[in-house]
């Protein structure tokens, strides 16, 4: 049963990626701070990081190891400042030092000991990692094994469960909401049973761990970082890190839509590729993003909300609420039925997701009943099955960047089509999550946020 917040599927961080930047800087720094807490950092001579898989392969063009430094160093990616952070990495391979858990200064040779296996996978997950903390002898203190398994999540080796939101909101057990839930048909049972919106059902769960006031709070800055984040994508110019040099282009799109002349409507699609071109291009330079449910498809939810606060007739805060928490309750569902790792379930764990993610809180925040919500959700991922995560030059940026557009556009028109019907359909969100997982399953590695396959081994990368 469901012991999700809303908040674990909704994470404020930086980009690239949230499994293999976020994920990495969040272990790293818990492994740090670990030691403090057993009372093994002053005797913490030497720190050795092991890198398996997806987070070898792609690593580096995910920022993998610069999250790691910081980290390491105690940053949390939830309050890192990026400028400060590359600062950091950069202080931190000059000197050849680093303040492990900000408090005690080692030696750290790099090459040697933040190490790229790319030939190797650990059993769990293709993100999976190895710390280890020694003394001047060379005797081991202390070694964990930790897997990111996507949207931030982090999971120890032996733990059945990630470390969530809703397991230390005021000091609470998780699992203790009124409406427990895995499937949709839970979830609609629940809605039908206590006469419930879906919203508002969420939100009952919701306060089982913090009071009403701060969960309101909480999706408000939620929805103020978003904005910040197009924002800051419409005023940044030039090259995107990487070997690509990816120029930005939402900057040029944005000046063309607002000098657009009066006699000359622009079509609101035009404004919704702005907006997530906008957010994905900050993502991949770095910037402040909000999961949702991962970096590489940060851009979605926020541009349909956008769309939703610009030209939807009655828009306002409470359909801004509406749409976040359905769209969070959705998230989950897919977090516990599948998976949203682009590395266990290529983009479809994460762009198919987020549209349908994005396609449930727009019907939502447009009063949609609970049976067109569950539709709207249903056909977001259903037209995304079997998306490949084949990113050129292990970088989060082509056709990472523009597939956030497409599914945008994608979601609000799957909205449209259930806000048409009824709410009866013949495949329910329950089977496409199923059948989800059986595609990611199915799908080669290759494809799999590898970069072994598809576009990036197709299209040359300078």
């Amino acid at each position: 049963m469901s012991a999700l917040s809303v908040f674990d599927i909704f994470k404020i961080g930086i980009g690239p990626s949230s499994s293999h930047t976020m994920g990495p800087m969040r272990a790293a720094r818990e492994f740090a701070l670990g030691l403090g807490e057993r009372g093994l950092l002053d005797r913490t001579h030497a720190v050795y990081v092991r890198l398996y898989g997806s987070l070898a392969l792609t690593g580096a063009g995910h920022g993998t190891d610069r999250a790691v430094l910081a980290g390491l160093e105690g940053a949390d990616p939830a309050t890192v400042d990026p400028d400060a952070m590359q600062r950091d990495v950069a202080r931190i391979r000059a000197e050849g030092r680093l303040q492990l858990a900000g408090r005690r200064g080692i030696a750290f040779d790099e090459p040697m000991q933040l190490l790229f296996l790319t030939h190797e996978t650990l059993p769990a997950h293709p993100n999976g990692m190895r710390f280890a903390a020694l003394d001047a002898a060379g005797k081991v203190l202390a070694e964990e094994e930790v897997y990111s398994v996507g949207g931030g999540f982090i999971v120890r080796a032996g733990s059945e469960r990630p470390t969530t939101d809703s397991q230390t909101a005021n000091g609470q057990a998780a699992g203790g909401v009124p409406y427990p839930f895995a499937t949709s048909a839970e979830l609609l049972g629940h809605c039908r049973a206590s006469g419930l919106e879906m919203f508002e059902l969420l939100q009952a769960n919701e306060l089982a761990w913090r009071a009403q006031p701060e969960v309101r709070a909480k999706l408000l800055e939620i929805w103020r970082v978003m904005q910040a984040c197009v924002e800051r994508g419409f005023q940044q110019q030039g090259v995107l890190p990487g070997v690509l040099k990816v120029r930005r282009r939402a900057p040029r799109l944005h000046r063309i839509l607002a000098e657009c002349p009066p006699d000359r409507p622009v079509d609101s699609m035009e404004w919704v590729n702005a907006w997530a071109l906008a957010v994905n291009e900050e993502n991949a330079a770095g910037g402040r993003v909000v999961t949702a449910p991962t970096n590489g498809a940060a851009g979605i939810v926020p541009a349909v909300l956008q769309y939703y606060t610009r030209f939807e007739r009655g828009a306002s805060e409470e359909g801004i609420l509406r749409f976040l928490l359905t769209a969070g309750g959705i998230g989950m569902l897919f977090k516990q039925g599948a998976s949203i790792s682009g590395a266990e379930m290529g983009c479809m764990g994460e762009v198919g997701v987020a549209c349908s993610m994005a396609a449930a809180g727009l019907v939502a925040a447009l009063h949609g009943t609970n049976e067109q919500v569950e539709n709207a959700a249903e056909i977001g991922m259903e037209h995304n099955l079997g998306l490949t995560c084949d990113p050129v030059a292990g970088l989060v940026q082509i056709p990472c960047i523009e597939r956030n557009a497409m599914g945008a556009v994608k979601a609000i028109n799957a909205a449209r089509l259930a806000m048409r019907g009824d709410g009866s359909h013949k495949v329910s969100l329950d089977q496409v999550i199923a059948t989800m997982r059986q595609t990611g399953h199915d799908m080669s590695t290759i494809y799999k946020e590898t970069s072994q396959g598809g576009l990036a081994v197709n299209v040359p990368e300078c």
